[in-house]
């Protein structure tokens, strides 16, 4: 398994991957590559890391900003994380993870935000904090992990290109 930086050869790859793996899940609504392609024309993409294997991209994981209480800083969201359904349960998910949260930690970010599983995210540390909310998501699911100590807290706002 190889962890890499998205290339611009990868972009229809990561399209197939990310929409086979929402396909049956009942709730997506199906805009997950959108999402994506929206967050990658507007600059958005702090990081988008995939998972290659015998030269198949099986694999995609995409970090962009988010803000807090109306303020840049220093915090992301995780976001779209999709595997090909027939490579899940094989530790790719989470080593796309593991290896997105090191590299916003080395960019000295504060930390990370996501709407997700609190049974399959709390193995990497996020956890819900009500000091964190987000209007888009039911707060049982919206869950977040510090990098650094935590001063506050706030609605969190991700990037136009999840909504439009």
């Amino acid at each position: 398994m190889i962890i890499r930086d998205e290339t611009a050869a990868d972009v229809d790859a990561i399209r197939s991957v990310t929409a086979a793996a929402f396909a049956d899940m009942p709730y997506s609504d199906g805009s997950e590559p959108a999402i994506i392609e929206r967050l990658r024309a507007a600059g958005a993409l702090t990081l988008s890391l995939v998972v290659e294997e015998q030269n198949e991209v099986v694999g995609h994981v995409a970090f962009s900003p988010v803000t807090v209480a109306g303020q840049g800083n220093g915090w992301y969201g995780l976001g779209p994380l999709s595997v090909l359904p027939a490579r899940q349960g094989l530790g790719i998910g989470s080593a796309l993870v593991r290896e997105g949260l090191a590299r916003l930690q080395a960019l000295d970010a504060r930390g990370c935000v996501l709407a997700g599983d609190p049974a399959y995210y709390g193995r990497f540390g996020f956890g819900v904090d009500p000091a964190f909310t987000s209007t888009a998501i039911p707060q049982e699911y919206f869950m977040r992990l510090a990098f650094s100590p935590v001063y506050g807290g706030g609605a969190v706002t991700y990037h136009p290109a999840f909504f439009s």
